[in-house]
């Protein structure tokens, strides 16, 4: 029987919760994620925004804030640390200079290959098969696009 169809469904049980289950595994993955990250010296948002850039080096704040779901007054913290760390060097664009490139520095680059078995350590970490991680995987990202509608 479907839950909201049950009359004795309690729609304000904390265990009833979607926002909490996404918001606790949400936690519970940057918790799983952090010894890795310590090893490289960074954090759990500076790693995504290393994900960006290693897929495509010298990109726009706004297009990074996209990609992660961020605004730029959180963005732009992250990046000034990120350049304080010489991780990035952030570069205004000639024709405008209101606009910001951000650009891999060579620790930056290098950082890369340290962090590319953390895909696979995470695997083996969550002990989750990778039909059932993309199927996950796949059901958020659906979530995530019906809430920015």
């Amino acid at each position: 029987m479907d839950n909201l169809a049950n009359k004795e469904f309690n729609p304000l049980k904390l265990e009833n919760q979607l926002c909490f289950t996404i918001y606790a595994a949400s936690r519970l993955m940057t918790r799983q994620y952090q010894p890795y990250l310590d090893q490289l010296g960074i954090t759990y948002p500076q790693y995504l925004v290393f994900l960006v850039l290693w897929e495509k080096d010298g990109i726009g704040v706004n297009e990074i804030g996209c990609k992660l779901y961020l605004n730029t007054n959180t963005l732009t913290p992250l990046l000034k640390r990120m350049e304080q760390l010489s991780f990035i060097k952030r570069t205004k664009c000639c024709q405008d200079e209101r606009k910001v490139r951000i650009y891999l520095s060579e620790k930056g680059k290098n950082l890369k290959e340290e962090a590319k078995n953390i895909p696979l350590e995470m695997a083996k970490s969550l002990n989750c098969s990778a039909g059932k991680a993309m199927c996950l995987k796949n059901e958020l990202e659906i979530l995530i696009h019906q809430m920015l509608k």
